[in-house]
């Protein structure tokens, strides 16, 4: 019995002593919980990383996932974490480079906006600790409107158009600080600012909205003015303004009711983009090894710049050296072709695109250069975009003045490779050329008019004409002034035709002023002039009138009454379309829905010529009253029409 009582003694002692070093092992572990729990969950707003892309993201996306580029010196040898309700951490993937880290993050249904950190840890060392946000959206993804039929489009150069701010002219610590409105090719100093300031002047004149050439920063060391050599994707260029100024143009605009459509660059950088000096993997950009062997005379374009043969992406007989040298080739030595077929950089192109449209409530996006990069990955890029942003809309620029091409490019065109875009709005260079053919030359069977009938012909091959962009011109070709030889009249059927087409239309900044480059056609600085009054002290003020030509102030009162009409017309946004060849240097087109019709008239005759009107009743006007968009004149629409001199007669049914 004391043997029983003694071993029962022995076993209660060690069920204690258990009870005592569970008890301790958990306050142990509890106590290191909650260490760890403030160093992972207990918010301290830090930025221990030199950078991290995106700079924040959003909850309530239809794709959960999330892609961050870390970039930190030697940051592959730690371990990132990540404590935040609703998010996790799925993969960390190294790079070649040890400064980078690649973190694949799921951002649940069920996550919350708000700030967490991210906890990156080392073996003996402190933890490195970032913070990043996750914001509430704004609105939902079917309320980002983009741009289409119903919209005219102002095209701006923003370096160019005004300056509101001369103190941002030149910002030391960047490479290129020169300010001299005398080279076409320095800096002049307008700014964003400047574009605000005169929205009421793009309003008035009818446009809907505003498409400035790229704002992000380009830190090159000569011709930064234009934009296109993007040095950081995620920063406005400071010489432009602020984020700030870039999201009040977007909050004025859509004050306005108007929209901003936002130039990007998937296709190339430029040289001197921060990554150029220490690239994450080896293929990166393309030509990669040429460019950090300097292999041979690589700047001055040997063997690493685009053919621009643009036909590979379609031709069927393309050799692959052909597509390889137009696909991966850099567009200007100075431009490095970003290479898409790395999946890390699709994945941030993408995402950056997403980034500019959540945080700058855009209106839309314009792609510079389609043609260039990976074609499957624009199809890709293209269709995240509108997948998550169904009413969205994309312009994508393939300069061509070939049709077929053009409907190649365009969402749902029946292509014999099986491609499909995933991009609703082409642009419609090959129109444009014709246009200017056509009023260019005399009058003869098979010439003048009759090109530009022909041109319109065409849209059978395209899926939705109405939704590719048509212009008279823009920042890399003459002013439509100069193509069409300093002819006003000439100039004026331009554009009030491009204003009636199925199309999206966009005017360049000035060329309502009929500015233009006389001088030296093509040139681009002298394409891109700064638009008068845009500067303290110029003599001549477009916005105001002060110091225009009679001329100019025609061209821009012509403008104004045809833009807004256009505006309030559903039969030009979406309205059937109904033309007549040409005969006896008069072409007549018709635009239709319900009871609005749309007359245009275009008429090459100096005399006085009798239109028979028996021609067009199948439009069935017969007998209506017609008022004169251009000179507020009722007509008559009945047996015959008298036009009395060269040039555009727009009618319309409408009569208040």
């Amino acid at each position: 019995m004391k043997k029983y009582h003694k071993i029962i003694k022995q076993v209660t002692l060690i069920g204690l002593l258990c009870v005592y070093t569970v008890t301790l092992s958990c306050k142990q572990q509890s106590k290191m919980d909650k260490e760890e729990e403030v160093e992972t969950s207990s918010f301290i707003e830090k930025k221990d990383i030199q950078r991290i892309e995106p700079l924040n993201w959003w909850v309530g996306f239809k794709n959960p996932s999330l892609q961050l580029l870390v970039h930190h010196p030697k940051i592959s040898e730690w371990t990132p974490e990540i404590r935040y309700e609703g998010v996790s951490l799925e993969k960390v993937h190294k790079a070649d480079s040890p400064n980078y880290l690649f973190l694949d993050l799921n951002i649940s249904g069920f996550a919350k906006p708000g700030k967490f950190n991210i906890i990156f840890k080392k073996e003996g060392e402190p933890s490195l600790v970032h913070t990043y946000e996750l914001k509430a959206r704004t609105k939902s993804s079917e309320d980002y409107i983009g741009f289409d039929s119903s919209d005219a489009i102002y095209l701006i150069t923003p370096d160019r158009f005004a300056n509101a701010n001369p103190e941002n002219d030149i910002i030391t610590s960047m490479k290129d600080t020169s300010l001299d409105r005398t080279d076409g090719y320095a800096r002049h100093g307008g700014d964003i600012k400047g574009i605000i300031n005169h929205l009421e002047y793009i309003e008035d004149l009818g446009f809907t909205a505003v498409w400035p050439c790229p704002l992000l920063t380009n830190d090159m060391p000569e011709g930064s003015y234009h934009g296109y050599a993007i040095t950081d994707y995620y920063q406005i260029d400071p010489r432009f303004g602020t984020m700030e100024d870039y999201l009040e143009l977007s909050a004025k605009l859509s004050e306005k009711g108007m929209k901003l459509i936002m130039d990007q660059v998937a296709n190339h950088c430029g040289v001197e983009h921060w990554w150029m000096k220490d690239f994450p993997f080896g293929d990166w950009i393309n030509h990669q090894e040429k460019y950090e062997n300097r292999e041979g005379d690589w700047y001055a374009g040997k063997n690493i710049t685009t053919n621009h043969r643009r036909t590979t992406n379609q031709d069927i007989y393309a050799s692959k050296i052909d597509k390889r040298s137009m696909n991966e080739g850099w567009f200007v030595s100075a431009m490095p072709d970003l290479n898409q077929r790395n999946p890390f950089m699709a994945q941030y192109t993408i995402q950056n695109s997403i980034w500019w449209i959540e945080t700058a409530n855009l209106g839309g996006i314009r792609q510079d250069t389609y043609p260039y990069p990976d074609k499957h990955f624009m199809s890709r890029w293209a269709g995240e975009i509108m997948h998550e942003y169904p009413n969205f809309n994309i312009v994508g620029e393939e300069w061509t003045s070939n049709p077929l091409l053009i409907a190649y490019w365009q969402q749902g065109n029946v292509n014999k490779d099986g491609y499909n875009s995933n991009l609703k709005s082409p642009m419609d260079f090959a129109m444009q050329e014709k246009i200017v053919k056509g009023l260019n030359e005399e009058e003869t069977w098979g010439t003048g008019f009759i090109e530009i009938y022909r041109a319109l012909a065409n849209d059978f091959i395209y899926v939705s004409p109405k939704d590719i962009m048509v212009f008279p011109d823009n920042h890399d070709m003459s002013r439509i002034f100069t193509q069409l030889h300093g002819n006003i009249v000439n100039t004026k059927m331009a554009l009030s035709y491009i204003l009636m087409l199925p199309r999206i239309p966009q005017v360049y900044y000035g060329t309502e002023i009929l500015m233009h480059d006389f001088d030296n056609p093509g040139d681009h600085g002298l394409i891109r002039t700064d638009f008068p009054g845009g500067w303290k002290g110029d003599a001549v003020n477009a916005f105001t009138g002060e110091g225009l030509s009679d001329v100019q102030k025609g061209m821009q009162a012509y403008l104004k009454k045809i833009l807004n009409y256009r505006k309030q017309s559903t039969a030009i946004h979406e309205g059937k379309t109904v033309h007549f060849a040409p005969e006896n240097g008069v072409y007549v087109l018709f635009r239709i829905h319900e009871d609005e019709v749309v007359v245009h008239i275009m008429n090459k005759n100096v005399e006085p010529i009798e239109l028979e009107l028996q021609r067009f009743e199948e439009v069935g006007l017969d007998g209506k009253t017609l008022r004169n968009i251009l000179t507020g004149a009722n007509i008559l629409w009945k047996d015959k029409f008298v036009l009395t001199e060269k040039g555009t007669t727009l009618l319309t049914t409408k009569l208040d």
